[in-house]
């Protein structure tokens, strides 16, 4: 495929990264992520069922099987740069050492085209380095913090 080895060959390697986690550990990896310079993020409710046993609940006098379990799904596209402290900032948080503690795939993504600017790859995800958002945030935090 030309455009794959033209992505490549720019060396602007973009991979999306999809974190499937308990929904009560939301807040904790999104602040992680944060923390790490991941500000783009798309969440997603999802219902899921893996190694997680099926949940038997009464109602009514009627028993209700539940096979599928709550989850949250994030997904996020991050230059190679963001890829391991992404990844690292998702373990750190999501984890309770349970089964259903979810997964983290890592894929690389052809092309990323940000619609307003026409910007391609790297240049379209914001922001493009960890400095850029440190000094974006303590900015933000010396101007008075929420606006």
């Amino acid at each position: 495929m030309v455009s794959d080895v033209n992505f490549r060959h720019r060396g602007n390697r973009v991979k999306n990264i999809v974190a499937i986690v308990r929904p009560e550990r939301l807040h904790a990896v999104k602040e992680a992520l944060f923390r790490v310079g991941v500000t783009g993020m798309t969440l997603t409710r999802a219902s899921g069922h893996g190694g997680e046993r099926e949940v038997v609940e009464h109602y009514r006098g009627t028993a209700i099987l539940h096979e599928f379990h709550e989850k949250v799904r994030i997904e996020m596209a991050v230059s190679e740069p963001f890829v391991e402290p992404t990844i690292q900032a998702i373990l750190s948080t999501a984890h309770t050492g349970e089964v259903g503690d979810g997964k983290i795939f890592v894929m690389p993504l052809e092309r990323v085209i940000r619609i307003r600017s026409k910007e391609e790859d790297v240049e379209a995800l914001t922001p493009v380095t960890v400095e850029d958002v440190q000094a974006r945030a303590l900015a933000h935090a010396g101007a008075g913090g929420d606006e």
